[in-house]
């Protein structure tokens, strides 16, 4: 499908908001908040795809992990993310199909459950870099390495955190599903979190690792696959900015592949906030994608109308 179709990406502040208890009430109301934006997008002829976030959630889950580890099984990492999408489907499932009835639209809503296909031999495997879960005390992250091979990192003022490979996603596995779908007129809700990392062994069978695929590369891959014309990156600031935090910060309205490729090299955009997103838009153009919109939820449908956000257009 091309023309006005949309891959949305929301941040983890569509579903979980700074000081929030991550109750299943506050994370229905802020879902709510964020479908009635979508459906906003929908009423404007766009057929929709949604990937969003995990990484407060599978912090959760992780965390009942560690507090229940003498009473259950702990659950891997990659088990742990198929939780979460679950969960936050559930959520988006219900809370999107009744905004597009609140809108007038008549159209099915569906999860799947996205497995992200992942080189074995990405250098990622070899450079853990990923922060995830709990802070421990350096007494625990001892403990953590020696028992459980993992890897700890120390976060100063906060204590010890485990680091997981991040890689980068090399197909869906459930990508003629989600074609099908999208194709029969289906919001569909794809790859959250990145999906669930999986790598294929020497049998060809798939098999879970224990990484985290990068929500924003994700998204632009699931936006080439469905042939979107938009990539939609929702996150918690307006417009993207240089000099982020300085006293000459200054925000961008629009530009082009080149003068981001540049920006990047010049240490604009960090890896562990809009580095990704900037690399993910990058990645999407140069394949053919028509234009790349960065921009806050609220601000939603009229940044996919050119009036609000950065634009990043080839």
């Amino acid at each position: 499908m091309t023309g006005k179709a949309v891959v949305i990406a929301l941040g983890g502040n569509a579903i979980l908001r700074h000081r929030e208890t991550g109750t299943a009430e506050e994370q229905f109301a802020n879902v709510r908040r964020a479908s009635r934006h979508i459906a906003g997008i929908a009423s404007d002829g766009y057929a929709v795809v949604i990937t969003h976030g995990n990484g407060p959630q599978v912090g959760d889950i992780l965390l009942r992990n560690e507090i229940a580890k003498d009473t259950l099984p702990s659950m891997p990492l990659d088990v742990c993310g198929a939780e979460s999408q679950g969960m936050i489907g559930y959520l988006l499932q219900q809370s999107m199909q009744e905004a597009l009835g609140e809108a007038g639209l008549d159209c099915p809503v569906a999860t799947v459950l996205t497995q992200t296909l992942v080189d074995s031999d990405d250098p990622a495997f070899g450079n853990p870099e990923k922060p995830i879960g709990p802070f421990y005390t350096a007494m625990q992250a001892r403990r953590l390495q020696e028992e459980q091979g993992w890897r700890m990192v120390q976060i100063p003022g906060q204590g010890y955190r485990r680091v997981v490979p991040s890689p980068r996603p090399v197909a869906l596995v459930e990508e003629q599903a989600i074609v099908r779908l999208f194709s029969a007129g289906t919001v569909v809700i794809a790859a959250g979190g990145g999906g669930i990392p999986v790598v294929t062994d020497s049998g060809g069978r798939l098999r879970g690792v224990e990484a985290v695929v990068d929500k924003d590369y994700t998204a632009a891959l699931l936006a080439r696959l469905v042939g979107a014309g938009d990539l939609l990156i929702l996150t918690d600031v307006e417009r993207v900015a240089l000099n982020y935090g300085r006293p000459d910060q200054r925000d961008i309205g629009e530009m082009t592949v080149l003068e981001a490729r540049e920006h990047l090299a010049a240490g604009q955009f960090p890896p562990g906030t809009m580095g990704p997103k900037i690399e993910a838009a990058v990645g999407f153009l140069d394949a053919g994608g028509g234009r790349v919109t960065i921009a806050s939820l609220e601000e939603a449908s009229q940044a996919l109308a050119g009036l609000a956000g950065t634009r990043i257009c080839p």
